[in-house]
């Protein structure tokens, strides 16, 4: 299996991978697929923003993506980010999510991220899981943040401390 940044040409399997999650799983509180046009938004925002997409790759097949991003929007979050990391169905519990999410630990560390944030429904037990493996700790949970498949969901936060830039500055 290879890492490497994302290219355009990648996001029909990203999307097929995110779209997966939304229709099967907890872990996107979406209800609706997203549009390759949705997808490339999302890759063109982050690449403009300087903040990475990372694909793993498989026999020439992208198997997962990862990805982070503003916590918040506001000035004084910006060394916090957020993170996201997405397995192809036939891939999980094979170590792929490992490989990414220490990746994007890798480049937040280079990019002077200080705080790494995890959003992970609390029911998700193998993501929450590999977050403490790789150093998460947990920050809180907001019980009933979502409603999908009839059912009220938990939002568990898990965050990593990293370095963060030497010289950290307001403004």
């Amino acid at each position: 299996m290879e890492l490497r940044l994302a290219q355009e040409t990648d996001l029909p399997d990203i999307l097929d991978i995110y779209n997966d999650a939304i229709v099967n799983t907890t872990a996107v509180y979406h209800y609706e697929p997203q549009t390759l046009d949705n997808r490339r938004q999302w890759y063109l925002d982050k690449r403009q923003s300087g903040h990475p997409v990372v694909v793993l790759e498989d026999r020439g097949n992208v198997v997962g993506f990862a990805a982070y991003g503003p916590f918040r929007a506001w000035p004084a979050y910006k060394y916090t980010a957020e993170h996201s990391v997405y397995v192809h169905r036939g891939f999980r519990g094979r170590g792929a999510g490992k490989l990414l999410l220490q990746e994007i630990i890798r480049l937040a560390e280079r990019q002077g991220v200080a705080t790494l944030v995890a959003g992970i429904d609390a029911a998700n037990e193998a993501s929450i899981e590999l977050h403490r493996k790789l150093g998460f700790t947990h920050s809180g949970t907001i019980r009933r943040a979502g409603f999908k498949f009839g059912r009220w969901l938990d939002l568990a936060f898990y965050q990593l401390d990293l370095p963060g830039p030497e010289q950290p500055t307001d403004g």
